[in-house]
């Protein structure tokens, strides 16, 4: 009696299963209580803030392609104001969902993988031919591996450091060197940095440099009333020629992994001598 009631039940939950699908829904499964909860749609403030930086992403890649570099670069460095944005609203209102997570890594796939790509190969390398368009593919492909494996080693890494630069960091690097030099004339010192700049940003994106999260920085605590006076200083700073400031600082970001890295490895080297 058990095995028919089951054999019965089993085509009816399976054909409300795929009606589900088929229309179209988002079902995911849910711990509430300790018991699974199987629940239907999305959230729709955390997945707009993705979608608004999609978006950006993708007006970066046309602005360049119709030769409007500023507004490229600046629409980068809002999808990363955008990015930041909808993991905080997230964990904040309690909507996290494994649905907002895929989105999001193939949103900043866009925003922070090809748009900075194309909008650097649009400026300077597409001159080169096929030494261009290999330096973005390493880009493109370093933002790729650094998304896939960032995804896999969530909860296995010391929050306090990214293993590799992560990929906002590395877009800045991109986008503020095309939104620096924009008004520049084509020059050959020009271009050499542009390699530099981007390849260089691709292969470090995938590497073994540890770089500071900043997450173990308390922002809800108490600080000093002189903090908020550093704040505004720092926005006076950026907002006095941002595409230099914010370019500078994500470089000398980028380059804080590398030479950490070196100087680890000349303390390690002593340390070995006096054994």
């Amino acid at each position: 009696m058990t095995e028919d009631k089951k054999s019965v039940e089993h085509p009816e939950s399976h054909g409300a299963h795929e009606s589900e699908v088929a229309a179209g829904e988002v079902i995911e499964e849910e711990v509430v209580g300790g018991a699974k909860v199987r629940r239907k749609g999305i959230y729709l403030l955390p997945n707009a803030l993705t979608t608004a930086s999609l978006f950006s992403g993708f007006y970066a890649i046309v602005s360049a392609a119709n030769g409007v570099f500023d507004n490229a670069a600046i629409a980068i460095f809002v999808s990363m104001i955008l990015d930041g944005l909808d993991g905080r609203v997230a964990r904040m209102t309690n909507t996290q969902s494994k649905f907002g997570e895929e989105y999001d890594s193939l949103a900043d796939m866009v925003a922070f993988g090809v748009a900075p790509g194309m909008v650097a190969f649009f400026w300077a390398l597409n001159g080169l031919d096929k030494v261009g368009w290999a330096i973005t593919f390493i880009y493109v492909a370093g933002a790729a591996l650094r998304l896939a494996r960032f995804n896999t080693q969530i909860g296995s890494v010391d929050k306090k450091y990214f293993v590799g630069l992560p990929s906002p960091a590395a877009a800045a690097c991109s986008a503020g060197l095309v939104w620096c030099f924009h008004q520049y004339e084509p020059a050959t010192w020009l271009t050499l940095l542009s390699i530099i700049v981007v390849g260089g940003a691709g292969v470090l994106m995938v590497s073994n440099v540890l770089y500071r999260s900043f997450k173990d920085i308390d922002m809800r605590g108490r600080v000093p009333f002189a903090a908020i006076l550093l704040v505004v200083l720092i926005l006076v700073v950026i907002a006095l020629d941002p595409a230099t400031v914010l370019f500078t600082a994500f470089l000398i970001y980028a380059l804080s992994g590398p030479v950490r890295a070196l100087f680890r490895q000349k303390a390690k080297g002593k340390t070995r001598l006096k054994l």
